[in-house]
C-alpha cells in the first residue's frame, strides 16, 4: 500500500469539483485506489506517506482520438478544408511510415509528447503499415502508459501507397492482437479509417473480427457536411452515416469510439444512444479545418457518452488541458448561436468529460473513487500565484494558464512514469 498527501481534486459527478485540502489517497500494490480521506484513518497510520505539500493532485488526462503518424504535421496546413488537407498533407506524411527508421523517430517523439502533456491513456490511429504499428505498440508498452492502438484499414478513395486489402488488414490486425495479448495496459482496436475509405467487404470483415475477438472499434462520424453527403452516396441502403457502420458490425457491437459527431441528429443520435457509442469531441480540429461544431450538450442530453480528443494534427495541440477550455469555449459559441437555448458547459462538466467520462472507456479510470486505477498528475502551480485562490479556482486557472512544465509527477495504474526515451 502507498499513501499520497496533497490537495486532491476530482469530479466523481459532473456538477462540481470535489476538493479535499491536504487529503490522503491510499493506493494498493496493483495501482488501485483503496480510498481517499480528509484525515488519515487508523488502519493506514503505520504506512509511509509521500507528501506533495501544497501541490494539486488530479486525475490524469485521457485522449480518445489522435493520429500518431500526423505528429510532425501539427500546426501546419490548417487553412485547408478536410478532404484537401488529407490529400495534400496527411496522406503523404502517413505514407512515410513504410520506413521503420522514420517511423521510430516520429513515434518516439509522439509517445514522449503524450507523457509530457499528462495524457496517461489514449486511443490512437497508426497507419496501414503493420511493422510500424507494432513498433508504436512496443513503444507504448515501454512507456508504462495505457493505450488502444489501431492499424488503419483503407481500400478505396485514398492513394495506392496507403491501401491495404481486406485480407491484409485482417491479417495485420490479428498479428497486432497476438503481439499485445495479455498486456494489461496496451490493447488493439479495430480501425476502419472512415466509411469513404473502406469498402463494404472490408467493413464486414473488420466487424466480424471485432465481434469474434471482442475488440473495440474506433472511426470517424459526421465530421463534415460534404463527407456526410458522400457517405449517403456510397452507402445508399443505410438510414444515416452511423447505420453504415452498424450494418457492418462496427457500431456498438463492441465498445465503440466515434470521433467528431458534428452533424449527428435524429435517428443517428438515437442509434448512438442505443448502441452506447462514445462520441469523441475534438474542438481544436473542428475549428481548425473547419468542419463544424459538435453540440456536446445535445449529446449529453440524449444519453450519449462523451469523451475528448486532441485529434492531432487536425488539432494543433496534444494538451487535453487545452482541449478542456476549447470545449467550454465552443459550447459558449453554440449557446450564443442558439440564443441561449442550448446551455454552455460548466468547467466541472468539461473536466469530468476529460477525466471520468473519457476514462471510463478504459474501465475504472479518471476519478479518485475507491476501485479506480490511480492515474494521476501532481501539479505545482506556484508560478500562477496560487496562494491567492481557492483550490477549485487554482485548478481552473491551471487549465487555462498552466503548462506541462508545471506537472511534477505522472502516474498510470499506480506506477510513477519517467520520461520516455527519444533515442
Amino acid at each position: 500500500m502507498k499513501i499520497y498527501k496533497a490537495n486532491i481534486l476530482h469530479t466523481p459527478t459532473p456538477d462540481k469539483v470535489e476538493v479535499i485540502p491536504h487529503g490522503f489517497i491510499a493506493v494498493d500494490d496493483n495501482g488501485i485506489i483503496e480510498g481517499t480521506y480528509p484525515n488519515l484513518p487508523p488502519h493506514l497510520q503505520n504506512i509511509a506517506i509521500t507528501d506533495f505539500g501544497d501541490r494539486m493532485l488530479i486525475p490524469a488526462m485521457n485522449d480518445l482520438h489522435l493520429h500518431a503518424p500526423q505528429y510532425r504535421n501539427m500546426g501546419i496546413a490548417l487553412d485547408l478544408p478536410l478532404l484537401q488537407w488529407l490529400e495534400t498533407y496527411t496522406f503523404p506524411e502517413e505514407g512515410r511510415f513504410s520506413d521503420l527508421t522514420y517511423a521510430e523517430k516520429i513515434y518516439r517523439r509522439f509517445v514522449h509528447g503524450l507523457w509530457w502533456n499528462g495524457t496517461m491513456r489514449s486511443a490512437i490511429y497508426a497507419t496501414v503499415h503493420r511493422d510500424a504499428t507494432i513498433l508504436l505498440a512496443r513503444l507504448l508498452q515501454e512507456s508504462g502508459m495505457g493505450a488502444y492502438i489501431g492499424l488503419v484499414g483503407m481500400d478505396r478513395n485514398c492513394p495506392d501507397y496507403l491501401q491495404n486489402s481486406t485480407t491484409e488488414v485482417i491479417r495485420d490486425t490479428t498479428q497486432l492482437l497476438q503481439v499485445l495479448d495479455g498486456d494489461p495496459l496496451v490493447h488493439p482496436i479495430v480501425t476502419p479509417r472512415f466509411v469513404p475509405s473502406c469498402s463494404g467487404e472490408m467493413m464486414d470483415a473488420l466487424g466480424e473480427l471485432a465481434i469474434r475477438k471482442n475488440i473495440p472499434v474506433q472511426s470517424h462520424l459526421s465530421e463534415n457536411v460534404n463527407e456526410v453527403a458522400w457517405v449517403r452516396e456510397l452507402e445508399p441502403e443505410s438510414t444515416c452515416y452511423a447505420d453504415a457502420y452498424y450494418r457492418h458490425g462496427l457500431f456498438g457491437q463492441t465498445p465503440t469510439l466515434m470521433a467528431h459527431c458534428c452533424y449527428s441528429d435524429g435517428i443517428e443520435l438515437e442509434l448512438m444512444r442505443q448502441q452506447q457509442i462514445y462520441a469523441v469531441h475534438c474542438p481544436s480540429s473542428n475549428c481548425n479545418l473547419p468542419t463544424g461544431m459538435a453540440h456536446v450538450r445535445k449529446l449529453l442530453n440524449n444519453g450519449i457518452k462523451v469523451a475528448l480528443g486532441s485529434d492531432i494534427s487536425g488539432g494543433h495541440t496534444m494538451s487535453i488541458f487545452n482541449i478542456i477550455h476549447y470545449t467550454i469555449e465552443v459550447s459558449k459559441i453554440i449557446h450564443a448561436e442558439t440564443s441561449g437555448q442550448e446551455p454552455f458547459l460548466t468547467f466541472s462538466e468539461a473536466f469530468w468529460i476529460a477525466t471520468k467520462s473519457g476514462g471510463s472507456f478504459f474501465g475504472k479510470v479518471g476519478s479518485f473513487e475507491p476501485g479506480y486505477a490511480f492515474d494521476a498528475l501532481v501539479i505545482d502551480d506556484q508560478r500562477l500565484n496560487s496562494s491567492e485562490y481557492t483550490l477549485a479556482e487554482r485548478l481552473e486557472r491551471y487549465i487555462y494558464l498552466g503548462s506541462p512544465a508545471d506537472i511534477q509527477h505522472r502516474f498510470c495504474q499506480g506506477k510513477e512514469l519517467s520520461a520516455p526515451s527519444l533515442q
